[in-house]
């Protein structure tokens, strides 16, 4: 760790969207501070540089800058390892966007290189960490319903080409729903539940083509040649089966984002691609409960589109920062980070096969993040 105040010292490669994200929220947390930023587009890497007071380079630079201890790693998903392999090659610690890997064959060649160099690799998503998804995990590690045998996931629209000025890659192998959305579902239902043993699902692209609807490239079509429409079923090492739909295909619908499905009650949960909203409990019986507790990840701070949220992304950057301080295992890290992509390749491949396919890897739960804990690695 470099010395200055405590802090790692950070560096972005990728200035896309949520590069804003990552620059805007990592002054919350005591551990983190960015330093630099890069993009293969350095106008993008000079602009984000010039509006949050960080130095722009180009990407073999910032990797190789003697102030960088962490790079973050916001490339498109096609690139994530080879930007993350050269970032362990370096000899610094990496922490990738989601997915972190395309393939279990990248996943394990990137351990094997971070445990030759003795680096860290943390992946997003962190939103599992939240006041709302941690809340659920203390209920649920309080048997407050139970054995879990079951539960649903839906995360259903339709697609990025309405708002996302260059959505090709949400298009092409390596994005789609299960891939760009799942890993919100599927880490936190791994947190909640455990590993998963098996899946099996069902997967098409409903449309051939999509029409970009918003900046200079407006009426353009991008093709599809991933699926888009997934429904699938997840068998856990607990014994738990749990649906989970994932598509861009759906105008509308009424689906609950998760629910858990427990031997004495429900218990109901809210979008995992946040880190705060409403937790519910049903006892066999009952009417539904609101739950609630003051997590620091789930107080809102940020407005969005009129309605409050909390946002803590780089959450798990932070505690990874802490956890390489302290010697200790970080929450969102590589092993969870592999099983995820595991399942979610294995129903891209169920989908292909139309047949079940049994997982190679596994992993542990994360440890919980109770409120004390996450205060402590806030500014």
């Amino acid at each position: 760790m470099t010395a200055n105040m405590g802090k790692i010292g950070v560096g972005i490669v990728g200035c896309g969207n949520i590069s804003t994200a990552y620059l805007q929220l990592s002054p919350l947390f005591k551990s983190l501070e960015v330093r630099a930023v890069a993009d293969i587009a350095p106008a993008a890497a000079d602009a984000q540089a010039k509006r949050f007071g960080v130095r722009a380079e180009g990407v073999a630079d910032l990797i190789k800058a003697g102030d960088i201890d962490m790079v973050v790693n916001l490339t498109v998903p096609n690139a994530h390892y080879e930007v993350s392999r050269r970032v362990l090659e370096a000899g610094k610690h990496s922490y990738s966007e989601k997915p972190f890997v395309l393939t279990l064959e990248e996943g394990e060649a990137l351990r094997e290189l971070a445990t030759k160099k003795g680096l860290r690799i943390g992946s997003a998503p962190d939103t599992f960490l939240g006041g709302a998804h941690q809340l659920a995990r203390a209920t649920l590690d309080n048997g407050k319903i139970g054995k879990v045998i079951g539960g649903t996931a839906h995360v259903m629209g339709h697609g990025m080409e309405a708002w996302h000025p260059n959505p090709d890659f949400f298009f092409q192998p390596g994005g789609g729903p299960v891939l760009d959305l799942g890993p919100y579902y599927v880490t936190n239902l791994v947190q909640l539940l455990g590993p998963v043993r098996a899946v099996t699902a069902m997967t098409a692209a409903s449309f051939p083509t999509r029409t970009i609807g918003n900046g200079p490239r407006k009426g353009e079509e991008v093709p599809v040649d991933t699926p888009t429409n997934s429904h699938g079923i997840l068998e856990f090492a607990s014994g738990a089966l749990v649906t989970l739909s994932a598509s861009w295909d759906v105008w509308a619908h009424r689906h609950a984002n998760m629910e858990l499905y427990g031997e004495t009650g429900s218990l109901y949960l809210p979008d995992p691609n946040f880190f705060g909203g409403d937790v519910s409990l049903v006892a066999a019986g009952k009417a539904p409960v609101p739950l609630s507790w003051d997590h620091p990840f789930g107080r809102p701070n940020h407005d969005d589109k009129g309605v409050a949220r909390a946002n803590y992304r780089t959450a798990g950057l932070a505690e990874m920062a802490a956890a390489i301080e302290q010697g200790r295992d970080h929450r969102a890290g590589l092993d969870l980070a592999l099983h995820v992509v595991d399942v979610l390749t294995s129903i891209l491949k169920s989908g292909e096969t139309r047949g079940w396919v049994e997982l190679t890897t596994t992993c542990g739960r994360p440890a919980a993040l109770g409120p004390e804990e996450a205060a402590a690695l806030m500014a």
